[in-house]
């Protein structure tokens, strides 16, 4: 090989190795974008129990009050660049804990509207099994709440008694 393609050979590398690292800055700047458009998914309370920089919880508040779709995605990269400067792993870490504990608490939620339900649609079948799995339960007041919700199940009326049977189950749960 000349000098000559030596040289081209090696500055070809030079300029896929410059590539490379655009993309990777790219794809850690969307990254980040990303994050913050988690963050901004969050309530005020829920944003307070994250360690954030005042810099950084003012954008997210200043992103809810844009109104343009446009603007809001600009805002968005701001907020990213405002990440880039602070510890973002630790955003991160703390936003997954927060996100799995919502998720947990959603599942605990489902499986007891699971449980309401086949109570009021199963009745003592279902009644045994909940009370082998919770034997803390109140059996005479659990099987008055579930008369109750069949009986406004059956008249078409507002669900009032199957909200107090969910709400018996939640307390027994501790959830």
């Amino acid at each position: 090989m000349s000098e000559s393609e030596n040289f081209e050979n090696s500055h070809l590398h030079e300029q896929d190795d410059e590539l490379l690292s655009k993309t990777e800055l790219k794809r850690q700047m969307h990254a980040l974008q990303d994050l913050g458009l988690r963050l901004t998914k969050l309530n005020k309370d829920q944003l307070a129990k994250l360690e954030l920089s005042d810099r950084l919880h003012s954008a997210i508040e200043e992103f809810h009050r844009i109104k343009s779709n446009g603007a809001q995605k600009r805002h968005l990269q701001y907020v990213g660049k405002i990440i880039r400067t602070e510890d973002s792993d630790k955003i991160e870490h703390d936003l997954g804990l927060y996100e799995a504990g919502q998720q947990a608490h959603t599942q605990t939620f489902h499986k007891l509207e699971r449980w309401r339900d086949r109570l009021i649609n199963e009745g003592n079948s279902a009644l045994q099994e909940y009370i082998q799995e919770h034997s803390n339960a109140d059996v005479q007041h659990l099987r008055q709440l579930i008369r109750n919700a069949q009986k406004e199940l059956k008249l078409n009326k507002p669900p009032a008694s199957s909200r107090k049977l969910f709400k018996y189950l939640r307390e027994i749960a501790g959830a």
